[in-house]
C-alpha cells in the first residue's frame, strides 16, 4: 500500500471515530432523559431514532475496525521476479506461473487500488490467430470497478492492462481482442532455449517449496489375497507418489495393513490345530485365502472353535508371545504373497499394519476424554467432528471396551503430524469413503493435532466394473485375483505381439520385456486415463487397442520416435554435439506446434500435483502423440534417394525426436509405466 492511501485511510478513521463520540453523546441524552413526559406519538419517534444511531454507531465501529486492520496488517504486495534473460534459463520453467507474474505486474500497476485482482490464464485453443495462451482478467475487473461506480468496459480495461505489460523474452507480443481479451503469442527463441536445454541438462522438475506428504495407499488385509478391489488404490497411490518424488517432496509410501483384529483370533487357533509344530517348523501355508476360509468356516459352525478363537484374541492382545509368534508367521506368508504383486507391477511401499498403532490408540482415548470431546452413547464413546453434532460421529470406544477403525485412523493421523512430521495427508481409497476421511479430518482438527493447513487429502475413485456393467467378478461370481489378473494380461499381451510379428524381429529378451511393458502398461494406463471418481470398464480387447488414447498406441508411437535417428545412424552422443553447435531450431509451423506442447509439461505437472487427478496427464501424453505424428507427416527428418540410401539428415528435427521421446518417456515413469526401445 502507497503512503498516500494509509495517511488517507488514517484521516478516514479519525472521521468515523468523531462521528461515533457524537452519536454516543446523543445516545446518552436520549437514554438518560426524562421521557415519563413524553407523549406516545413522540416516545416512538425517539426510540425509533434511538435504534438507526445504534445501528449507525454499529456501521461506525466495523468501519474503524476495518480501516485499523487495514494500516496494521496489509502489506505492501511483492512486485513478482520477472525472467529478463532467456540464457538465465536452464532447468524447466512453468509457462502459466511466469505469465501470471507478467500479467500481476501490468494489472497491479493499471490497478492499484483493486486489492487481489483476478490474474486468469489460459491456453487459447487450437487457432494459432488467437495468440499461445490469453489473459481473460478484463472482464472480471470490469466487474470489480463497475461494483465501485467506476464506468468502464472490458476492452477498455484490457487496453489500460496492455499498455503497463512489462516485456518478457518469453513474449513476441500481446493483442487486445474481441470483448477484452489479450492474446499472448510466445517467443520462438525461448521456446527454442527451453527445448534445447532439455537436450542438455534432462527434464528438471519447476521449483516448488518441498513438503514431507504422506500417501496412504493399497492396504489390503493380512490373511486375505488381493483382488481387483485393491487394484486402483495401488496403481493411483503409486503413480501420486512417483509424481510428487519428481517434484524433490518427501513422500512416505505408507501400506496401512489390516494385521490387528478379532479375525486373528481363529486364525491362530486354525494354524495351532493344523500345525501343532508351528513353532519349530514354518508350516506349508502357500494357499493363505483357503486357510482363511477354512478357519471361517469352523468359526462359523463350530461353538467350541469360536470359544477357543476368541480366548486366542485375548491371548494376543495380551502379548503371548507363542500367540505373537503365531501372528507373525501369518502376517509374514501373507507379506510375500502381497510382495509378488508388487513386483510385478514395480510398485515401492512401506508396509505399516494397524498393530503399529496398538499403544498409541490407547493414547489418542486418553487424551480425547481428558479434552472433553467423547461423549457416552448407548454404553460406546463417540466423537462429532463439530459442536453442532451435524453427521455421523467417529466411534472411538465400543460398547464392550474394544477399538475400531475409527480409533485407528485418529491415533494414526496424529502419529503421521507428530512423529513423522508430515504436511499433506493423501488417502487413496474408493469414493464411498469420502464422508469418514471428510470426519477423520474434522475431529482431528477439533482435537487440535491439526492445524492451519494441514489436512486430509481423500483421492477417491470408482469401482472397476465387467463388460456387463457390473462389479468385475469372475463367472462364478468371486472376487477376481490381482496375479490371475496379471496373468491373463501376460497372456494376452504375448498374444498380441505375436500377432504383430513382433516375435519375429525381437530377441527372445526383448519380447519379453515388451509383454510385460504391454501387459502391465495397458492395465495402468486403463485405469489412470480415466477420471478416478468415475467407476470404467475393464476390457483387455480395449486396452490392447493399438489405436486412439492406450497405453500399447502410446507405447508403440515412443519406440518409433525413439527408432528415428537410431535407424539414421546418429548416436545421442552426436546429436548433443549438434545441440552445441546450433541447438534447436523451430521454423516450420509444425515444429513450433509441437514445440509448445512440450513446453507445457511443467504446467500439467504442477496442475496434478494438486488436484491429483491423473488422467490430465495421460491426456497430456496422447496430446504429445497426436502432435509428434502431425509434424512428422509434414517434415522429413531423414531424407532417402529412391533405393533407400540417406541423402540428407535434419539435425534439428532428431533433435526434437529426442525431447519428444523424454518428455513422453518422463510421464510413463510418472505413471509407473516401463518403457522398452523395442517393441
Amino acid at each position: 500500500m502507497s503512503d498516500d492511501n494509509t495517511k488517507a485511510i488514517e484521516a478516514r478513521t479519525i472521521k468515523a471515530e468523531k462521528e461515533v463520540k457524537a452519536i454516543e453523546e446523543e445516545l446518552d441524552k436520549l437514554i438518560k432523559g426524562d421521557l415519563s413526559y413524553v407523549s406516545d406519538p413522540q416516545l416512538d419517534k425517539l426510540l425509533t431514532e434511538n435504534e438507526k444511531l445504534k445501528h449507525r454507531l454499529a456501521i461506525l465501529e466495523n468501519a474503524i475496525k476495518a480501516e485499523s486492520s487495514q494500516i496494521v496488517k496489509r502489506e505492501p504486495r511483492k512486485r513478482p521476479m520477472l525472467i529478463t534473460n532467456i540464457n538465465s534459463i536452464e532447468g524447466t520453467l512453468c509457462l502459466v506461473d511466469e505469465l501470471k507474474n507478467i500479467f500481476t505486474i501490468a494489472i497491479e500497476a493499471a490497478y492499484p487500488d483493486l486489492e487481489d485482482p483476478p490474474v486468469v490464464i489460459t491456453l487459447s485453443g487450437n487457432n494459432p490467430k488467437f495468440g499461445d495462451y490469453q489473459c481473460n482478467s478484463a472482464m472480471p475487473i470490469s466487474q470489480l470497478l463497475k461494483a465501485k461506480n467506476i464506468k468502464t468496459n472490458p476492452r477498455e480495461v484490457a487496453n489500460n492492462i496492455l499498455n503497463r505489460t512489462p516485456p518478457s523474452p518469453l513474449v513476441e507480443k500481446v493483442e487486445v481482442a474481441g470483448a477484452g481479451f489479450l492474446n499472448i503469442y510466445l517467443n520462438r527463441p525461448f521456446a527454442e532455449h527451453v527445448l534445447t536445454c532439455i537436450l542438455k541438462y534432462g527434464i528438471k522438475p519447476p521449483p516448488v517449496k518441498r513438503e514431507r506428504i504422506v500417501v496412504d495407499f493399497s492396504s489390503p488385509n493380512i490373511a486375505k489375497e488381493m483382488h481387483v478391489g485393491h487394484l486402483r488404490s495401488t496403481i493411483i497411490g503409486e503413480s501420486i507418489c512417483r509424481l510428487l518424488e519428481f517434484l524433490n517432496h518427501d513422500v512416505l509410501r505408507i501400506n496401512h495393513l489390516g494385521d490387528w483384529g478379532t479375525q486373528f483370533g481363529m486364525l491362530i487357533a486354525h494354524l495351532q490345530d493344523q500345525f501343532p509344530d508351528y513353532k519349530t517348523e514354518s508350516p506349508p501355508i502357500s494357499d493363505l485365502q483357503a486357510f482363511y476360509k477354512e478357519s471361517k468356516k469352523r468359526f462359523d459352525e463350530d461353538e467350541e472353535f469360536k470359544k477357543k478363537a476368541y480366548s486366542c484374541v485375548v491371548e494376543l492382545q495380551s502379548g503371548n508371545p507363542d500367540f505373537i509368534a503365531a501372528w507373525k508367521l501369518i502376517c509374514e506368508v501373507s507379506r510375500k504373497e502381497f510382495q509378488k504383486v508388487y513386483d510385478r507391477l514395480n510398485i515401492r511401499i512401506i508396509d505399516r499394519g494397524e498393530s503399529f498403532y496398538q499403544s498409541r490408540m490407547v493414547t489418542i482415548v486418553k487424551e480425547l476424554k481428558e479434552k472433553g470431546l467423547l461423549e457416552e452413547d448407548e454404553g460406546r464413546f463417540i466423537m462429532w467432528g463439530s459442536e453442532e453434532r451435524t453427521g455421523i460421529p467417529l466411534t472411538i470406544v465400543k460398547s464392550d471396551g474394544g477399538y475400531t477403525y475409527d480409533t485407528s485412523d485418529m491415533a494414526t493421523i496424529k502419529q503421521r503430524v507428530q512423529e513423522e512430521k508430515g504436511q499433506r495427508f493423501i488417502y487413496v481409497t474408493d469414493v464411498g469413503q469420502y464422508n469418514h476421511f471428510a470426519t477423520i479430518d474434522a475431529c482431528a482438527r477439533r482435537a487440535g493435532i491439526l492445524t492451519g493447513d494441514l489436512k486430509v487429502e481423500h483421492v477417491g475413485f470408482g469401482v472397476v466394473l465387467g463388460e456387463d456393467k457390473k462389479k468385475f467378478k469372475t463367472r462364478s461370481g468371486d472376487t477376481i485375483k490381482l496375479i490371475d489378473l496379471m496373468d491373463e494380461g501376460l497372456k494376452r499381451s504375448l498374444d498380441k505381439l505375436v500377432e504383430k510379428g513382433r516375435d519375429k524381429v525381437l530377441t527372445p529378451e526383448e519380447l519379453r520385456k515388451a509383454q510385460e511393458a504391454v501387459a502391465y502398461g495397458c492395465i495402468k494406463y486403463a485405469d489412470l486415463s480415466h477420471n478416478r471418481i468415475n467407476d470404467y470398464i475393464f476390457s483387455f480387447d480395449k486396452m490392447l487397442d493399438d489405436k486412439g488414447n492406450t497405453a500399447v498406441y502410446l507405447l508403440y508411437a515412443l519406440t518409433r520416435i525413439q527408432s528415428i535417428a537410431r535407424t539414421a545412424q546418429v548416436s545421442t552422443e552426436q546429436l548433443i554435439q549438434e545441440v552445441e553447435k546450433s541447438g534447436i531450431k523451430l521454423t516450420h509451423e509444425a515444429e513450433w506446434k509441437l514445440g509448445k506442447v512440450l513446453l507445457r509439461f511443467p504446467e500439467v505437472i504442477l496442475k496434478v500435483s494438486n488436484d491429483l487427478f491423473l488422467h490430465s496427464l495421460c491426456e497430456y501424453l496422447y496430446e504429445i502423440s497426436s502432435t509428434f505424428t502431425e509434424f512428422y507427416d509434414k517434415c522429413y527428418c531423414v531424407e532417402k534417394d529412391k533405393s533407400g540410401n540417406i541423402v540428407k539428415i535434419f539435425y534439428e528435427r532428431l533433435m526434437l525426436c529426442e525431447v519428444t521421446a523424454r518428455v513422453m518417456t518422463k510421464c510413463f515413469d510418472i505413471l509407473g509405466i516401463q518403457t522398452v526401445s523395442k517393441m
